[in-house]
């Protein structure tokens, strides 16, 4: 006689755990505040500490992102996203992952430390962002296209499984962009697409894009994934 409630039991959670995996996920995609070198137009590599108007971004992140039912920020692990996080989070008082899947493009060798209107850094930028290339190209050490891609796909796999209704994703400029392109147009993203996207959409210092993930989508085009926003402001 205990058989029949018991798997009615089952079915019951059962019905549940699956509603409760085939919601709606919703991410906040933060760019870092503005750090020390971005001010004064150095190509960094992973080190950078946020400027005073970068920690006044991050706060002001923080009281915005307050109003929503946040239970997670994932971070990149370089320290100018990590300290952007550790003040979101004095607002939202949530538990903070850190994962190196979010970390920046690696620059290459040749422009780190060095400022942007140097002619050789120019002119290695213009070779690599602003010019139309092979996915494969790669001027000397740094992460090119095809890495970026396959990292894009690893970071979006990592975030769909995330239980959280909603969750804070702090990155950087390049490899939010790269996310983002990679999200809308998955496979069928090439180097010359993500020069002209990348051009034209510029991610500023603790900008915010929103995003949702739909598991019940994941056979469309973009396996469920939506941009709400992009490059939000808080005030």
């Amino acid at each position: 006689m205990l058989l029949q409630p018991l798997s009615l039991l089952g079915a019951l959670i059962g019905v549940l755990v699956i509603v409760f995996f085939m919601r709606p996920r919703r991410f906040f995609f933060i760019r870092h505040g503005e750090t020390l070198r971005n001010a004064e137009h150095i190509r960094q590599g992973a080190e950078g500490a946020l400027s005073p108007k970068g920690r006044e971004q991050a706060e002001k992140l923080g009281n915005y992102l307050k109003r929503f039912p946040i239970k997670r920020i994932i971070t990149s692990t370089y320290p100018r996203a990590e300290e952007t996080a550790v003040i979101i989070n004095a607002s939202l008082n949530v538990s903070v992952i850190s994962s190196p899947l979010l970390t920046e493009r690696k620059n290459p060798s040749e422009i780190v430390g060095k400022h942007t209107d140097n002619p050789e850094v120019a002119r290695i930028i213009d070779q690599m962002d602003l010019s139309y290339h092979d996915d494969d190209y790669r001027f000397s050490d740094e992460e090119n296209f095809d890495d970026l891609k396959k990292r894009a796909h690893k970071c979006l796999t990592l975030l769909a499984r995330q239980g959280a209704r909603e969750t804070v994703v702090v990155t950087h400029h390049v490899f939010l962009k790269m996310l983002i392109a990679y999200l809308l147009y998955r496979e069928r993203l090439h180097a010359k697409d993500f020069t002209k996207l990348s051009f034209f959409n510029y991610a500023h210092n603790a900008g915010i894009t929103i995003c949702e993930y739909h598991p019940w989508r994941m056979f469309s085009p973009t396996r469920g994934w939506e941009v709400v926003s992009y490059n939000e402001q808080p005030e």
